[in-house]
């Protein structure tokens, strides 16, 4: 029983060395590789988000227009008009009662900021943006503005 214990122990055999160290520069290189795609995944993701949050929006601000003879909400009233009835400016007499989005609040840009309403807009009826990551008008790449009149 030893000595069968003793002949597989010394048939088995560990790695080498050389083998881990090949091992892991393989590795290495895969990761310099791939590490760089993902790490731009959130970024573009976020972007997406506040492209689809805009597109909402502004079919809210569609069905707020169709419901209140034209008018879109003024730049005062701001997106809020769509989840309560605006008190300031021209009122909403045919107003949908529970409001024009499914959350029952304006949703936040996906960097926790607020969107951008302007009404009558510089690119159209309304101008709806995300400053982007750094909160700030203009900007390139991750710092870009998102606009509805880009979509």
């Amino acid at each position: 029983m030893k000595k069968e214990r003793l002949k597989r122990a010394a048939n088995q055999r560990g790695f080498t060395l050389i083998e881990l160290m090949v091992v892991i520069v393989i590795l290495g290189i895969l990761a310099t590789m791939i590490v760089p795609k993902i790490m731009d995944r959130p970024e573009e993701a976020r972007r997406t988000k506040a492209r689809v949050d805009i597109g909402v929006i502004a079919q809210a601000l569609k069905f707020y227009q169709l419901d209140n003879n034209g008018k879109y909400p003024t730049t005062e009233q701001g997106l809020t008009a769509l989840v309560e009835p605006p008190a300031v400016g021209s009122l909403a007499k045919k107003w949908r009662e529970g409001g024009y989005l499914d959350k029952k609040s304006v949703p936040k840009d996906p960097w926790d900021n607020d969107y951008v309403y302007i009404s009558p807009g510089l690119h159209g009826d309304f101008d709806l943006m995300s400053y982007g990551s750094d909160g700030e008008p203009g900007g390139e790449k991750e710092n870009a503005d998102v606009n509805s009149w880009e979509q």
